[in-house]
């Protein structure tokens, strides 16, 4: 992705409401965000905890009733890791991790059976229709690999991102959405994946073969969502090597939250999860492709950009994280733009808000995203436009503070539309 870069001076001189500024200050700020970022990511552990019970479950007493619940608390679990991905951008230490837990988008028949019209391998990706649950045994790189057993091993260290392919996503979130839901063959129709309850049914009950391996690959995946969601989580606890990073230099720290805010804002959502998608057609291009979930993923990740500028995060469990904010810097140096940045923050989640109540009420985001579909356009337009909107006020945020360093990653589908295209 290109990026947009801003230039200024160190940051210097800063107050929180009418008084004169001090170190302190910033570092409660950065505090305050840390914390932020540990709830979110003990959050998004404790819900990966109750999707790995529900998928134990189903494993355990395979039924169509079982199936739905793990598919719930999938999406249970979607809500404060979606909040968590403003992070990403400006923390060298979730950017490296992120692609573990939500790589997008993915090459599904590495992991399991597709339908005829999904193709086979490619030059791209050769490995495309591996399906490593119907073969416990395949060669890569040259090397023969046993996969007699499906186990979290396999997937982190021979499958995911296998050959260097970023589409071979054999871990996280999505190939566990996969195994839960199946291809959404609808296209732009209304409607999701479609997998049987029977695919992880035992003996003659068993549909699309397979049914022990594939309950095996479900459940190794939870459990290395689990880790994965552990291992980031402590980064963020007291003497985390992400709260040390972040503390360590308070004008890096500043700069490291407004670069997620205005790159997750910008190049990441309203470019390549929103905009691409709509000039595509491409139901594709949706964030939750196989749940039809991504009406709740663009509202939650607009929630995240809105939870760092004003220093808070309502936990699942009600209970609020909140403290010093990027919003009392602002405030103290220009109370307008303040002012203006907390206007657009909470048009861009009204938007996105019609966008979630639409699809709440029968009209799917890949309906939005049909040709001719000028309602569902307008809809996703109304959150593509807040977001670039806001994005122009955290360029205002970056200059006022004084602020060097910021880069705020572009996409082709907002900069440069024809190399869509070509």
């Amino acid at each position: 992705m290109k990026s947009l870069f801003l230039t200024g001076t160190a940051l210097a001189g800063l107050a929180f409401g009418a008084t004169a500024a001090a170190a302190s200050g910033k570092t409660d700020v950065l505090t305050n965000y840390a914390n932020i970022a540990e709830a979110k990511y003990q959050d998004s552990l404790a819900t990966a905890q109750v999707l790995k019970a529900a998928v134990d479950m189903l494993i355990a007493d395979p039924s169509a009733e079982n199936l739905e619940a793990a598919r719930t608390a999938w999406i249970a679990a979607r809500v404060p890791y979606q909040q968590s991905e403003v992070f990403r951008f400006g923390n060298a230490i979730v950017d490296d991790w992120e692609g573990k837990v939500n790589a997008w988008p993915l090459d599904e028949g590495l992991i399991d059976y597709v339908d005829a019209s999904y193709g086979g391998p490619t030059d791209e990706n050769p490995l495309a229709a591996l399906n490593v649950i119907a073969n416990p045994g395949f060669e890569l790189s040259g090397k023969a690999v046993d996969a007699a057993k499906i186990t979290p091993e396999l997937l982190e260290g021979a499958l995911h991102e296998a050959d260097g392919v970023e589409a071979n996503v054999a871990t996280g979130y999505h190939a566990i959405e996969f195994l839960l839901w199946g291809q959404d063959l609808n296209g732009t129709e209304h409607g999701a994946g479609d997998r049987p309850w029977t695919d992880y049914a035992a003996g003659d009950a068993c549909t699309n073969g397979n049914c022990g391996r594939r309950g095996e690959y479900l459940q190794a995946a939870t459990g290395l969502l689990i880790s994965d969601l552990e291992w980031i989580a402590a980064q963020w606890g007291p003497g985390g090597g992400a709260r040390t990073a972040l503390l360590a230099d308070e004008n890096a720290g500043i700069t490291a939250m407004l670069t997620g805010m205005g790159s997750l804002s910008y190049g990441e959502q309203a470019g390549e999860r929103m905009r691409l998608g709509l000039m595509l057609n491409d139901p594709e291009e949706e964030h939750d492709c196989f749940s039809d979930n991504t009406h709740n993923s663009h509202y939650y990740d607009g929630l995240g950009v809105q939870n760092v500028y004003l220093g808070e995060y309502v936990r699942v469990n009600g209970d609020l994280v909140s403290g010093a904010s990027l919003s009392d810097l602002v405030a103290a140096k220009d109370a307008g733009l303040d002012a203006e940045m907390r206007s657009k923050l909470s048009t861009t989640m009204r938007a996105l808000g019609r966008i979630k109540t639409a699809a709440e009420a029968g009209l799917s985001y890949d309906q939005m995203l049909a040709q001719g579909n000028n309602a569902g356009e307008a809809l996703v337009m109304g959150g593509v436009n807040g977001l670039i909107d806001q994005t122009r006020s955290i360029e205002r945020v970056v200059t006022t503070l004084d602020l060097g360093g910021v880069a705020i990653e572009g996409s082709d589908s907002l900069d440069n539309p024809s190399a869509v295209f070509q």
